[in-house]
């Protein structure tokens, strides 16, 4: 069943000024909120499964208006993947301003982050941890200012690709546009200040630098240093790598 929005002009109307509700923002002002934006293949999934294990966070499902789809033979199910809503369900919440923040994607579907997600982080008194893309950690901050959004980096670029390529047959346009779509993303993580740049060389040293700044614990200087100066390399080595494939 294809994915198409019917409502598709009102929701472009309603996203393009939107804001959240008193009631949200109050609701915002109370819960600590972790996003964690990645390159492909950064292994930001894997960091988030780890971290839920240690009992102190909460996984924030995002709401969308797509039809659940199989990946690998397995069903999406409700409340793990997504939420998935009607088009009417989440438009009444964007009336409402029951969002942190939401996009139409694709034009063809509406995804976002509900604040009822965040209602039931601040009941369970868990910090509220999700993955997001670069315009939804935009559009966080621009709603609640002390948002914690942290880029994670593979450990070099040699290893990053082996990465990318070990997870199955790509053509070489999918593949460019990955990579089109990185450099974008690391060239915009280093303009903005408030991304704090983790390496996830280990999976547990990942989680355990995420873990120190989301309990509001500073980051080491040495590692914020060189976390941003590979952040920069990746960039210079992708942009080389874009260049190559024209």
């Amino acid at each position: 069943m294809p994915n198409n929005l019917k409502n598709i002009n009102e929701f472009n109307a309603l996203l393009m000024d939107y804001q959240p509700s008193r009631q949200s923002l109050l609701t915002l002002s109370q819960v600590e909120l972790v996003l964690l934006v990645a390159p492909t293949s950064s292994g930001r999934n894997t960091v988030i499964r780890e971290l839920m294990k240690t009992g102190d966070y909460y996984f924030i499902v995002s709401d969308t208006t797509r039809n659940p789809r199989s990946n690998d033979g397995v069903m999406e199910k409700d409340g793990v993947e997504y939420w998935f809503r009607s088009e009417e369900e989440v438009l009444v919440d964007i009336k409402d301003g029951k969002y942190l923040e939401a996009a139409v994607i694709h034009n063809q579907q509406v995804s976002g982050i509900s604040v009822r997600e965040l209602e039931k982080a601040k009941e369970a008194e868990k910090i509220a941890i999700t993955d997001a893309e670069i315009a939804g950690a935009d559009s966080a901050i621009m709603r609640k200012a002390d948002t914690l959004v942290i880029f994670l980096l593979p450990p070099n670029f040699d290893e990053w690709q082996r990465r990318i390529t070990s997870r199955g047959e790509m053509n070489s346009t999918e593949y460019k546009n990955r990579m089109i779509s990185a450099a974008k993303e690391l060239s915009t993580a280093l303009d903005r200040d408030y991304y704090k740049f983790v390496i996830n060389d280990s999976v547990q040293n990942a989680v355990e630098q995420v873990n120190t700044l989301a309990k509001m614990d500073e980051q080491d200087d040495t590692d914020s240093t060189q976390a941003r100066k590979l952040a920069e390399q990746l960039y210079t080595q992708t942009e080389q790598l874009i260049d190559s494939l024209d």
